[in-house]
């Protein structure tokens, strides 16, 4: 008979040593008035993995990703980020996330570099200068670092966006459109950029995309979005067999235009 001290191998690796899931939802709800804009949200994404969120204008995937922020609160519903309750807690997570969308504006006035600067020490980093110069020569802004932020055009607010996502090397990186605005050959480098982020610090990515190669390129798994809904969860992969299609962008495609739910690839009205 064992004696009291020893243990089976599963107790081998204590609790504190298991890593919490990069993000976790349960039940997510936003209402606006009568609108609802997101019902009844669930899904986990493990640490280290990087998962696409799709869906059409008005499918609440950026809703989403402002309630995940803490910029919204949901009307219903639980977030925990790398086992913080965001709800109760979020200023202990914050410090490890970050977020990234041409389409929010830096203030005009500044230039690039005092931009940069601002959301460094809200983030308390430390060389900052050095930093700043550094993720600068990393994205090719170096030439525009003193440029105001409204004289910028659309590719270089792309990059500067992404250059302040990454100022705190977060291990929750939250990305809305990323490559959008940049040419095929600086959007192919930046897709390079974020691979070798992810090797090098094992960080999180959720990606929301209308570029179906990008998503199909960097994510590990797609939630594909409808009304407010998760109406499918699943590799790209695994996506386009489930559908019978030939790309992603096709299995978009079907999601989008089929009115009612998602009804079976199978069934002969879900043709295209």
């Amino acid at each position: 008979m064992p004696n009291a001290t020893s243990f089976s191998p599963v107790d081998a690796t204590p609790a504190a040593s298991i890593e919490p899931p990069a993000l976790s939802v349960d039940g997510l709800v936003k209402r606006f008035g009568a609108v609802t804009a997101v019902s009844g949200l669930t899904f986990t994404i493990p640490a280290g993995a990087t998962v696409g969120l799709l869906g059409g204008n008005g499918a609440g995937k950026t809703t989403t990703i402002s309630m995940l922020l803490g910029l919204l609160l949901p009307t219903e519903g639980r977030i925990e980020a790398m086992g913080v309750d965001m709800l109760a807690d979020r200023y202990r997570a914050l410090p490890r996330m970050n977020f990234s969308s041409p389409y929010v504006e830096l203030p005009h006035r500044l230039s690039v570099r005092q931009n940069l600067r601002v959301y460094a020490d809200l983030y308390g980093l430390d060389l900052v200068g050095d930093r700043i110069a550094a993720l600068a020569a990393e994205l090719d802004l170096t030439d525009f670092l003193d440029r105001p932020s409204g004289k910028l055009s659309a590719g270089q607010k792309t990059r500067v966006a992404l250059a302040k996502a990454l100022l705190n090397d977060p291990d929750l990186l939250l990305l809305d459109e990323p490559t959008a605005s940049l040419d095929p050959d600086t959007a192919d480098w930046v897709r390079t950029y974020l691979e070798r982020y992810r090797g090098r610090t094992g960080a999180t990515m959720l990606l929301a995309s209308h570029n179906m190669g990008e998503v199909e390129r960097l994510c590990d798994r797609v939630l594909m979005m409808k009304r407010g809904r998760i109406v499918d969860d699943g590799g790209p992969s695994d996506l386009i067999d489930k559908y019978g299609r030939k790309t992603l962008e096709e299995v978009f495609l079907h999601i989008a235009r089929t009115p009612h739910g998602d009804p079976h690839p199978d069934d002969p009205k879900a043709a295209a």
